[in-house]
């Protein structure tokens, strides 16, 4: 009977799926689309500033490119701000399009967990429970539904205008709207040569088609696009990976996917800069996710750097001496250009010339020294560090040997041995664990160890071994593991089956007090969650003085000072205002090393920043700290904080 109901819905499926393939006799789909408009069509990163009114401007042009494509291609179109939309406005239409930011029904929050860990919970604009067909364009993904749990995360702002490695037989390469793909071999991006120890060796050259006219790399002024990350995306069967494209990240860093009712298109060009067989594409990938409408993430991915199986794979690559070498290479070239401008300034000094304040600095310059192979393993491999020291030749068999009973469901990107699962000799991807630790429930043995199993490996809250039995035996031919969704087994099936609230966890902890983060004056310890601690306070001298910024980067992290014109990232920056008759001096920074042979330079673990005042007055001095903070797997969104220092002279 099973069998029967199964091929009967698949029969109602294809019908669903081919009526909405159909067009009318002018060449539209009979679909209702609502576009979200409010981005601007310019880039507005990386110190690119504009005046509201060009803005304001761009934002118009965007959103009539949108509509007068989309009215040429769907029977029901409407054009919103997204400040005027509300998540009840999708229920009348059977796909929206995010292209800009909507109200925060949930504002942020910052604080700790019972256990005393830091947490924070991004700004939510749409409800937990929101169904509704949607596509999000390019950073939008982020914005908008990461709080829910999208799979459709920022690995990177780095999309150009090709795609690459895509899945030719999916259907929005094929209708209702005809593509004629044009595709060539070009180089494959240097970047993706990176990521080799994930990926494996790549070839030279590889299959691209173009979908926008014109990229960030051609344009500066034009949108970045941005991909989500690979690891994870596609283990479970309500997401799927469509397409990547030419990035700064890996060879598989997701440009086009869909995770439940959300389609990610990461490329940021509107209808005006998009080639034609891009626009067709994108018609039909609207087409497409309305055959979702009515469906939601069953996974949901809160931690969006989660450790997954895929991340030992780098961790056995950082074990070998390569990586190290690289990183000795960095420290010993920054002491190099380091010591060539002390030189120039000492002979300038010693001429009797005037230096300016980076000179000065450079006068005291002391080099680094570079790490021990020790320090690198302690800094990059914690965990595995303490059981094989320094001893290269053990990291391999050691993550070979524990492979089946790592476990990364807490933290950022950290995997650690489950000595629960190790002591049973039981992979934690097999439901056989479960069925160990509801068993020894049942026995009345070892049941501190099954407890523990169970609240880490399900999202259930049973009471008795009788209830864990029956859900058990109920659904165990329909489990399945997801290392994304937070290293647990789910249930094949809706939402609101019993193993299957994604949000469980989040209510375990919703009994602790949220302490409110205070800023202060004073360093904090930066988390991988949150990598950049900044502090402000200023210091008087005879004459004068100066506000010291200090920098604290969590391990393996680093800022940009400069950024090659070929690169999206965006330079750390420091922009002061101040009351009249105070004067602000010329920034003294730090030497920062090179990455990379494209001109970029960045600064790492913890450094100052000195801004000299003069005038002889006190007063308040703002001061607008920009900055990206990046590592080896990713970089995060541009950040901005400002802080008040009361300067008294």
């Amino acid at each position: 009977m099973r069998k029967y109901l199964i091929l009967f819905l698949t029969v109602i499926t294809i019908v669903s799926c081919s009526q909405r393939g159909q067009l009318n006799s002018e060449g539209l789909a009979d679909l209702k689309v609502l576009y979200v408009g409010g981005q601007p069509d310019v880039e507005t990163m990386g110190g690119r500033t504009h005046s509201a009114e060009e803005s304001e401007n761009s934002i118009l042009e965007r959103m009539a490119s949108f509509e007068t494509f989309l009215k040429s291609k769907f029977t029901v179109v409407e054009v919103i701000r997204g400040k005027n939309y509300a998540p009840e406005m999708s229920d009348t239409f059977d796909v929206t399009i995010f292209d800009g930011h909507i109200p925060v029904i949930e504002q942020a929050f910052r604080g700790y967990d019972i256990n005393g860990n830091q947490v924070y919970n991004r700004a939510r604009m749409l409800p937990y429970d929101f169904n509704r067909a949607a596509i999000t364009i390019a950073s939008m993904s982020e914005v908008i539904t990461r709080a829910i749990g999208s799979k459709n995360d920022w690995y990177c702002l780095c999309l150009d205008a090709d795609a690459h490695n895509w899945v030719e037989d999916h259907p929005i390469f094929h209708g209702p709207f005809t593509v004629s793909m044009t595709t060539r071999m070009e180089p494959t991006p240097d970047d993706a040569f990176y990521y080799t120890y994930f990926t494996g060796n790549l070839p030279d050259s590889t299959k691209m088609w173009r979908v926008q006219q014109k990229g960030y790399m051609d344009d500066r002024s034009t949108p970045i696009g941005m991909v989500a990350r690979p690891w994870g995306y596609v283990e479970n069967e309500d997401s799927e990976y469509i397409s990547s494209g030419v990035c700064a990240k890996s060879i598989d860093a997701v440009a086009i996917g869909r995770h439940g009712n959300f389609l990610h298109w990461g490329f940021a060009a509107a209808p005006n800069n998009m080639t034609e067989e891009a626009k067709q594409v994108f018609a039909n990938a609207v087409v497409y996710i309305s055959n979702f409408n009515g469906e939601k993430m069953l996974v949901r991915k809160h931690n969006d750097r989660i450790a997954t199986r895929e991340y030992i794979k780098e961790c056995k690559y950082l074990a070998t001496m390569p990586p190290y070498e690289e990183r000795v290479t960095w420290t010993l070239e920054a002491n190099e250009e380091g010591l060539k401008m002390q030189a120039s300034a000492r002979e300038k000094q010693r001429k009797g010339h005037q230096l300016n304040q980076t000179e000065q600095y450079y006068l005291n310059f002391v080099p680094q020294t570079p790490m021990t192979l020790e320090e690198y393993l302690k800094r990059y491999l914690k965990e595995a560090f303490t059981a094989c020291g320094s001893d290269l030749e053990k990291y391999l068999p050691y993550y070979d040997e524990n492979l089946p009973y790592f476990y990364g469901g807490e933290g950022s990107y950290v995997l650690s041995i489950d000595e629960d699962c190790k002591a049973w000799g039981i992979d934690n991807h097999d439901v056989k664990l479960l069925d160990m630790a509801i068993s020894c429930l049942e026995k009345g043995d070892d049941i501190e160890r099954a407890k523990r199993i169970l609240d880490r490996y399900t999202l259930c809250d049973f009471e008795t071994a009788k209830e864990w039995r029956a859900w058990y035996k109920k659904y165990r031919k329909k489990m399945f593991f997801t290392e994304s969704g937070g290293w647990v087994f789910m249930i094949s099936g809706p939402s609101s089956l019993p193993g299957n609230d994604a949000y469980a966890r989040i209510r375990r902890n919703a009994e602790a007090e949220r302490q409110q983060e205070e800023q202060t004056s004073f360093l904090s310890t930066p988390t991988y969650e949150d990598p950049v601690s900044i502090a402000a306070k200023w210091v008087s001298e005879n004459k004068g003085g100066y506000i010291e910024l200090s920098f604290s980067l969590y391990q393996g992290f680093r800022l940009y000072k400069e950024v090659s014109s070929k690169d999206p990232f965006t330079p750390l920056s420091v922009e002061t205002s101040a009351p009249a008759g105070i004067f602000i001096g010329e920034l003294i920074t730090p030497p920062s090393r090179p990455l990379g042979n494209r001109g970029n330079s960045v600064y790492e673990n913890d450094f100052t920043i000195s801004i000299p005042v003069d005038g002889g007055i006190s007063g308040p001095v703002t001061c607008t700290i920009s900055w990206q903070s990046c590592d080896d797997k990713i970089c995060l969104p541009p950040q901005k904080r400002e802080f008040k220092v009361m300067v008294r002279q």
